[in-house]
């Protein structure tokens, strides 16, 4: 099937594809070039006859964010030695390694912008065969390009280059800043922005494709077992419910509101991408990352849906997406094909035209089964979309009739 798609597939479409992927690697290549040299990890460097002040500088973080790793309170004398203040040297070496655990590598961004682009091109401008008609949709949108796409994200954007950054830590690193666990808000707003970015790009494009725990968790699910039970999906309402109420629990917790007490992060006993640095520093961490691979075996995406912070925020910025599914309301007969085949209630909030609908994480399961073809991925810009796909069709049909090699051009 691949090689007839790949015969499919008209020169410009070809052409469409190879600059995709030499852009990607020319992304890739900057990126290692830029990458500076990393902290030392050391743990040894710090004693407890040190105080917070000398320490907290040299890990990158506020004097505040280092009493939190080592559990004292955020207003603890910082010019104190730290054995004055209970601490012993095997608290000290955990807490630094944690917060090293937390240091970014550059070249991860290149990463996630380069899988980002890769699908966007592919979803907008060669999943699609140009030479592939109607009856021929089978061959739309083959999920090879995305699995490949989905083991970089796992194996080098998580195991490889470890957890940081992330979507996730990107949105909770910039509330942490601002009750003073970070020096600067702005650089933790700056890479929240990033993120939003590729989100709004391509409709969720960072938590679909590019995403480590988002993709481990994709791969889990596209495992061809429990069918059955993978019929069911999670009323929306309900998980977005859950996921947007403990996100505002976790702010409430973490500026003191409640609990009295400012700089507890919910999140860091919930954050499944310590997997990829093996580092399981509470034992709700491994129960995260357990429970969540288990359910993503018969459930879409659960930690995304019912969890991650910047899936919430990502829901949100799709309602401005610059690039998503689009249904042809005139053309749809509601079949309920492309519900059927969607892994969540994405579709279906899509063909009933809801405001603000379930999470798309552009996985591209719908775009090859509607017999009316009267869904397509593209640009919010398009103009006279809906007369272009009829326009389309029509000259889809004609040619298969008359036996016209080739085809034409989206």
């Amino acid at each position: 099937m691949v090689y007839t798609y790949l015969a499919k597939l008209s020169s410009r479409q070809k052409l469409w594809f190879t600059v995709s992927v030499a852009a990607g690697l020319l992304i890739i290549v900057l990126g290692i070039l830029c990458e500076p040299d990393r902290p030392s990890q050391a743990g040894n460097q710090f004693t407890v006859n040190m105080s917070i002040r000398e320490i907290a500088p040299k890990l990158g973080v506020t004097g505040k964010g280092l009493a939190r790793e080592l559990a004292l309170p955020l207003e603890t004398p910082k010019k104190k030695p730290l054995n004055e203040l209970g601490i012993s040297q095997e608290q000290l070496e955990h807490a630094t390694t944690h917060i090293l655990s937390h240091h970014s590598t550059g070249l991860k961004y290149y990463l996630f912008a380069a899988i980002v682009l890769f699908g966007l091109v592919y979803l907008t401008r060669f999943g699609r065969p140009d030479n592939a008609n109607i009856s021929e949709r089978k061959l739309w949108y083959p999920r090879i390009p995305y699995i490949i796409c989905l083991l970089a994200a796992v194996l080098v954007c998580g195991f490889l280059l470890g957890k940081s950054p992330n979507p996730m830590e990107g949105t909770v690193k910039v509330f942490k800043s601002m009750v003073g666990l970070y020096p600067s808000v702005t650089d933790k707003l700056l890479v929240l922005i990033f993120f939003v970015l590729l989100a709004i790009i391509g409709n969720k494009l960072i938590c679909g494709w590019a995403c480590p725990f988002g993709a481990l968790q994709e791969l889990v699910y596209s495992l061809p077992i429990l069918r059955k039970m993978k019929q069911w999906k999670a009323p929306f309402w309900l998980t977005n419910t859950i996921r947007g109420g403990l996100f505002f629990v976790a702010l409430l917790f973490l500026f003191g509101i409640v609990g009295g007490r400012k700089g507890f992060v919910i999140y860091h006993y919930l954050n499944p991408f310590n997997l990829f640095n093996l580092d399981f520093d509470h034992w709700l961490i491994l129960v995260t990352v357990v429970v969540s691979l288990a359910l993503a075996f018969f459930t879409y995406r659960p930690f995304c849906h019912l969890i991650c912070p910047f899936g919430f925020v990502s829901w949100v910025a799709e309602q401005i997406s610059l690039t998503r599914i689009k249904i042809d309301h005139e053309k749809c007969t509601n079949c309920g094909l492309c519900i059927k085949a969607c892994p969540s209630q994405a579709a279906k909030d899509r063909v009933s035209d809801k405001l603000f609908g379930a999470d798309c994480f552009s996985c591209a399961r719908c775009l090859n089964v509607c017999p009316e073809d009267a869904i397509r991925y593209g640009s919010v810009f398009s103009k006279s979309s809906r007369e272009k796909l009829q326009k389309q069709s029509a000259l889809e049909k004609g040619s298969a009739s008359v036996g016209i090699f080739g085809g034409f051009n989206r």
